[in-house]
C-alpha cells in the first residue's frame, strides 16, 4: 500500500496525539503547582500556558485518577456566582512526582532537541 499525503498526515496527527496525552498528567500537575483551581480553571490553563486544548472529558477522568493515586486533593467551595465549584490541588506526593516528572521530562526534552538538532538545519 502506496502512502499518500493525506496518509502521511493522518500518522502525523495520531503521534501528536499521543504525545500530548503522554504529557497530559505532568501538564496538569503543573498547572495546580501554585495553588488550587476547579476544573474549568485548569482547562483554561492548559491552554494559555502550553496550548494544550483539552476536552472536560479528558481532564476529569485524569483528575480522578491521580486523586485516587493520592497526588491530589479536592474539595467543594461555594461560589458566590451561585453552583458550589471543586477545587483541586497538590498533594505532599503530588509535589513530589511534579517534581520528579519535570526532571524527567527535562533531560528527556534535552536528550531529543541534541538529536533533533541537525533535523533543524536541514531546513535552511
Amino acid at each position: 500500500m502506496k502512502a499518500t499525503p493525506a496518509r502521511d498526515q493522518e500518522t502525523v496527527d495520531k503521534w501528536e496525539v499521543q504525545l500530548r496525552k503522554g504529557c497530559l498528567e505532568l501538564a496538569i500537575l503543573a498547572a495546580l503547582w501554585e495553588g488550587k483551581l476547579y476544573g474549568l480553571e485548569i482547562l483554561r490553563q492548559l491552554e494559555s500556558d502550553s496550548d494544550l486544548i483539552v476536552s472536560e472529558g479528558t481532564v476529569y477522568p485524569l483528575l480522578s485518577r491521580l486523586k485516587v493515586l493520592g497526588l491530589v486533593k479536592s474539595e467543594w467551595v461555594e461560589s458566590e456566582a451561585g453552583h458550589p465549584r471543586k477545587y483541586y490541588a497538590l498533594t505532599p506526593a503530588g509535589k513530589k512526582r511534579a517534581l520528579e516528572m519535570a526532571g524527567i521530562w527535562t533531560r528527556f526534552s534535552s536528550s531529543m532537541g541534541k538529536l533533533l538538532a541537525p533535523l533543524g538545519k536541514g531546513n535552511k
